[in-house]
């Protein structure tokens, strides 16, 4: 089973006041953290969206043995780079979807997901009973989430109108999303 792995990496993180793929937790970027995440998961192939100061991400991140897209229509959501990150996979089985802003998620969770895999299957991590990411969509079902995908809505509506198992990952992985610099704060201990 080839699980593919997106990393949605293009949008310009308004209220945290810069691109979240340029944000630094020890010692290493968001954007590059999160890739590494999804290699050492066994992701084949690695694609990353970039989008908001994708030159300069281009330029500060490492980005190794991974596949990197621009999004040129970053501006309108999430959705856009769900479409143009699906494009981009090719013909994996399925893939896992993983946010940039998720420094929390670690290779157990992705696991869990993925040990799931195949062309029919949707699933996501919950923590404590909460959705939240990485989501799993397998192939049969990429096209109905590309149309489906818009504003920042990501795969949201069509996830609710199919069946999706839900994977319980609060004991290996966090799930919160940073979307403010207190959120980090919180995350390393400082202020």
């Amino acid at each position: 089973m080839r699980v593919a792995g997106l990393l949605l990496a293009a949008g310009a993180g308004r209220r945290f006041g810069s691109p979240k793929a340029l944000v630094p937790l020890h010692g290493k970027l968001f954007v590059d953290s999160a890739a590494e995440l999804l290699r050492a998961a066994g992701c084949d192939p690695v694609v990353v969206v970039l989008g908001a100061q994708a030159a300069e991400v281009r330029r500060q991140a490492t980005l190794q043995g991974v596949t990197v897209v621009d999004n040129p229509h970053w501006d309108t959501g999430m959705g856009s780079s769900l479409r143009t990150g699906l494009h981009a996979v090719g013909s994996a089985d399925a893939v896992v979807v993983l946010p940039v802003d998720t420094p929390g998620v670690t290779v157990e969770a992705l696991h869990r997901l993925m040990a799931l895999a195949g062309p029919e299957v949707l699933a996501r991590a919950t923590y404590d009973g909460e959705i939240g990411h990485p989501v799993l969509i397998g192939s049969d079902h990429f096209a109905g989430v590309m149309a489906s995908a818009a504003g920042d809505q990501g795969a949201r509506d069509y996830l609710r109108s199919n069946t999706v198992r839900h994977v319980e990952c609060a004991d290996v992985a966090d799930g919160a999303d940073i979307d403010r610099p207190e959120d980090l704060g919180r995350r390393t201990g400082g202020a």
